[in-house]
């Protein structure tokens, strides 16, 4: 898969997949013939899995060691795990305060 194709499919542009191979997030690939980067079809959910863990607040460095992990076949360990777990704790609780702030919106709006 050429590099439009996977930045179409998995939402993001081709400069971010060329800094997310740069960054050692994404493998590099093998080239085409004509120098062409040839994508296998995992790449587009590794991508999406990038994003929704930058969305969630993980750094780049933090993906990273996920990642590494993740390709070698091996559950999370401890360290890895403890992130996690903080970092779904940050979200519960941001989640619980907007629920609240809705909540008081509703109110405020009746």
């Amino acid at each position: 898969m050429r590099i439009g194709t996977l930045a179409h499919a998995a939402g993001v542009t081709a400069k971010t997949i060329r800094f997310y191979e740069r960054a050692g997030l994404l493998p590099e690939p093998p080239r085409t013939p004509s120098g062409y980067r040839d994508y296998p079809p995992e790449s587009a959910d590794r991508l999406v899995f990038i994003r929704g863990a930058q969305a969630a607040g993980l750094s780049l460095a933090e993906i990273r060691d996920v990642l590494t992990i993740r390709d070698s076949g091996q559950p999370p360990n401890g360290a890895v795990a403890d992130l996690l777990a903080a970092q779904l704790r940050q979200i519960e609780t941001r989640l619980e305060e907007l629920t609240l702030a809705r909540n008081a919106l509703r109110e405020l709006a009746r």
